[in-house]
């Protein structure tokens, strides 16, 4: 396999819009406020960490294409503009091929549930403007419209996991000279129908929303960047003492004696952070845990593990860092990233 370069991040996250917020209040280390969430028939609201509104606001808000569009496309499309930087005009002029590797969880769930509510309530007059954005790839049509691409584009629909796949996805791409460049988007939207559903496996996860964004290369470039070293087998599950068996078999696998970062899915819930703690029960190096201090972001979530690794690295924090994503039930998988050298 050639090399494979991390070029630029981006991310939109409970903590702001852009890489910065992001990483100053992981740096912080105090779980961000949570806020209440609506829900239709209940006195009591939901409790969620959200993305704040922007101010001001973006002006490529009011493109043709994101007018009428769910949250999840305007994070995605902001997180992959500041990854993308000055190459977004390459795209635009046709000089750079750039494929689109989009990964989802929960998807377009907005417009979902305000389709569906409308065909319960009177059929006859449910709005068919608001179905295509019901769709799992549109965010991913939104975002290759906007930057004016047509090159390979693929939405990938499974749990957190399935971020890390999609690196290893656009590094083939890439290898088989398919792209000149690939975004991998990692993104959610928050609505009381995704936290009410998570509230019934257990009331202490804090759902959140937001993105991030990878920007892969075959070239470095003129400055210092994160080189994708490694992506693990996938370690399926089905159960809960599966899913302990995929995190100790991932660990294994993902360990390096040389990494000294470890950026990790936990987030102080124990139903949910008992393989991955036990799996990394050994590890002395420095470690991060994006989810303590945003919630649960479910794809955004392991794509900002994902950024957050990558920034340590290019700003020289760590030499070598590795990603741990136990995703909640499909898979455990790892990536690892590393300082690039001539």
């Amino acid at each position: 396999m050639s090399r494979v370069f991390i070029r630029g991040i981006g991310a939109v996250s409970p903590a702001g819009w852009g890489m910065e917020p992001l990483r100053a209040a992981i740096q912080q280390g105090q779980p961000l406020p949570v806020k209440e969430l609506t829900r239709p028939g209940w006195k009591k609201p939901l409790r969620a960490r959200m993305v704040p509104t922007p101010n001001p606001r973006p002006a490529i808000f009011g493109h043709t294409r994101l007018r009428r569009s769910s949250p999840i496309s305007q994070y995605a499309v902001a997180a992959a503009l500041e990854a993308l930087g000055a190459d977004a005009a390459k795209v635009n002029d046709g000089s750079l091929r750039l494929g689109v590797v989009f990964c989802v969880m929960s998807g377009c769930v907005n417009y979902s549930r305000r389709f569906y509510d409308e065909v319960l309530r009177e059929p006859s007059t449910a709005s068919p403007l608001v179905f295509p954005e019901t769709v799992f790839n549109a965010p991913s049509s939104h975002l290759a419209a906007l930057l004016g691409t047509s090159a390979i584009n693929y939405t990938l629909v499974g749990d957190p996991g399935t971020f890390v796949q999609g690196l290893a996805l656009a590094a083939q791409w890439l290898n088989e000279t398919l792209v000149d460049g690939c975004l991998v988007v990692g993104s959610e939207e928050m609505d009381w129908l995704t936290a009410d559903a998570f509230r019934l496996f257990t009331r202490r996860l804090i759902l959140s929303d937001g993105a991030a964004v990878l920007y892969l290369r075959s070239d470095a470039g003129a400055i210092q960047c994160a080189e994708l070293a490694g992506v693990t087998d996938p370690h399926l599950f089905r159960d809960r003492t599966g899913r302990a068996r995929a995190a100790s078999m991932l660990a294994k696998q993902l360990h390096s004696a040389s990494a000294d970062l470890l950026s990790d899915g936990l987030q102080d819930v124990p139903l949910f952070d008992g393989p991955d703690a036990t799996a990394w029960a050994g590890w002395r190096g420095a470690r991060l845990s994006p989810k303590k201090v945003l919630g649960e972001g479910l794809m955004a979530a392991s794509a900002w593990q994902c950024v957050l690794a990558c920034a340590a690295v290019q700003r020289g924090e760590a030499h070598e860092a590795l990603v741990s994503v136990v995703g909640c039930n499909q898979q455990a998988i790892g990536a690892r990233f590393q300082i690039s050298s001539p």
